[in-house]
């Protein structure tokens, strides 16, 4: 009966075989366990079903040869309960991984693989008082699968797993002996072919047997029949048919005209080029390029012109005709740049807020920082200009470049003229240097000022040369020439003799 399948299903299969590089099986079901366990107490039986069983199995091929490798992983759920209690579990883990060949015998497939397995098995302390405790056996794995097409795209696969044992310890690490098998089958469904991949629908079916042996004697037996689905992707070189291929059908091409046009203006853009794929082609002097035998259908095109914005275009091409297509391509802006000014006192190197600024045609004032900048403009030489009240005004010039921010400092230097000169000092006489109540007499100034009861004094008057006199009571009189320049400050002290002593 198998044979008479595989027979009807072969020409399907042959017309749409493929070259598989690489397939990711991963499943998700129940497992229905029963098992038993004989040591020196009364002995254990135990049986259930678990949720939760999943597994990941992945294989690769070089190329589309016969040779490759596989790796696969999987979790088994483990619950122990008397009734309604659950009394222990856990979960298990087995891991295998090594090389794989394959064959093809006609529309059925084979693999065959050799590696290593790692199997984590189930034991319990003892049947009076069970905990779920692990042993580990590590393996050198020998399996088989093999795959058999049925009608209606549908396919059957025949597995099997013979672990021979390299290492086997229990839980406290003691040594241990084990053997097992596992064999399973699965219905396979097609859900979706593409031209690089494949989903299939795996409806699997898998029984496991374990048994392990402890150095005191004690041992366990499992059973484990494994039920669940599972979505396989497998990528491949694409399908080949192996019916005879049909005539190929003549196809006539066309010519497409292309019109590159300035948005804002519609001058047209010589020497603007236009690619179709790999093709480029430039537009002459009235902006068209003409494309002869294009293939019918949609065609994209790349625009792309000095001085204006990379534009896509799509135009649909007719059999054995002549189409025209106008892209209007838009202007990039001017590059700009930016200019930050810092303005600043020369004397105190304090930043100076408010201060009106020119950079070229545009006017900004500084912020609290002593900062302002000024954006948007063109690259190249540009203006500044930076005047504050009692400061001298300056004028700069900095180099704006496209796309970047320069950056220039002012410092501003104070305007002292028309700023009144400041004298100050203190008038005492040499006898114990007591300070003295004296008069000032600034001829020239017109000032007359009087000292304090300390002695000290302070006028103001305008930058120049001044013949001061100074006089006390008791006291001979002095005369003093001092120069003076606008804003500045001049201190100086006077000591007067006591009339008849010298």
């Amino acid at each position: 009966m198998l044979v008479l399948l595989v027979l009807l299903a072969a020409p399907s299969v042959l017309a749409e075989e493929v070259a598989e590089r690489a397939s990711l099986r991963l499943r998700y079901g129940v497992a229905l366990r029963d098992g038993r366990q004989a040591d020196v107490g009364p002995g254990l039986t135990y049986e259930g079903l678990t949720p939760n069983d999943l597994s990941a199995v992945g294989t690769a091929w070089l190329g589309t040869s016969w040779f490759g490798a596989w790796a696969g992983v999987e979790r088994e759920g483990f619950d122990l309960r008397e009734g309604a209690l659950r009394i222990t579990g856990g979960s298990l883990l087995r891991a295998s991984v090594g090389p794989r060949a394959r064959f093809f015998l006609g529309p059925v497939r084979a693999e065959v693989g050799a590696g290593y397995g790692f199997a984590q098995l189930p034991h319990f302390h003892d049947s009076a008082e069970p905990v779920l405790l692990r042993g580990v056996r590590h393996a050198a794995v020998v399996n088989g699968r093999v795959r058999v097409p049925l009608p209606l795209g549908l396919g059957l696969e025949a597995r099997g797993e013979l672990p021979v044992s390299l290492s086997v310890r229990d839980a406290s690490g003691g040594r241990a002996e084990a053997t097992g098998f596992s064999a399973g089958g699965a219905l396979l469904v097609p859900l979706r072919r593409a031209d690089w991949w494949t989903g299939t629908l795996v409806l699997d079916f898998q029984h496991v047997q374990d048994a392990v042996t402890l150095a005191d004697g004690t041992e366990s037996r499992q059973r484990l029949r494994r039920l669940g689905a599972a979505l396989e992707l497998a990528w491949h070189d694409g399908a080949r048919a192996s019916r005879p291929a049909a005539p190929p059908v003549r196809v006539v091409p066309g010519r497409m005209l292309f019109r590159v046009l300035d948005a804002n203006t519609g001058a047209p853009l010589p020497g603007a080029r236009v690619a179709l794929g790999d093709e480029e082609h430039v537009a002459d002097a009235q902006g068209r390029v003409d494309v002869e035998s294009l293939p019918p259908g949609a065609v994209s095109a790349r625009i792309r012109a000095e001085g204006y914005a990379d534009t896509e275009a799509t135009a649909m091409v007719e059999a054995g005709a002549r189409s025209e297509l106008e892209v209007r391509a838009s202007p990039l802006p001017p590059p700009t740049g930016s200019l930050r000014l810092t303005v600043v006192n020369a004397r105190t190197g304090v930043p100076l807020p408010g201060v009106p600024v020119s950079v070229g045609a545009v006017e900004v004032r500084t912020d609290l920082t002593g900062q302002a900048e000024v954006a948007s403009l063109p690259p190249g030489p540009v203006s500044v200009s930076v005047k504050a009240a009692g400061f001298r005004k300056v004028e700069e010039a900095a180099f704006i470049v496209a796309g970047q921010a320069a950056s220039l400092s002012v410092p501003l230097a104070e305007d002292r003229k028309g700023v009144r000169a400041t004298l100050s000092g203190q008038v005492r006489s040499v006898r114990g240097g007591q300070p003295l109540v004296a008069t000032l007499l600034i001829t020239k100034a017109r000032v007359r000022a009087r000292t304090d009861a300390k002695g000290t004094f302070n006028v103001q008057v305008r930058g120049g040369t001044y013949r001061i006199t100074i006089s006390a009571r008791g006291h001979q009189s002095q005369t003093k020439v001092v120069t003076l320049r606008d804003g500045e400050r001049s201190i100086f002290n006077v000591d007067l003799f006591p009339r008849g002593k010298r």
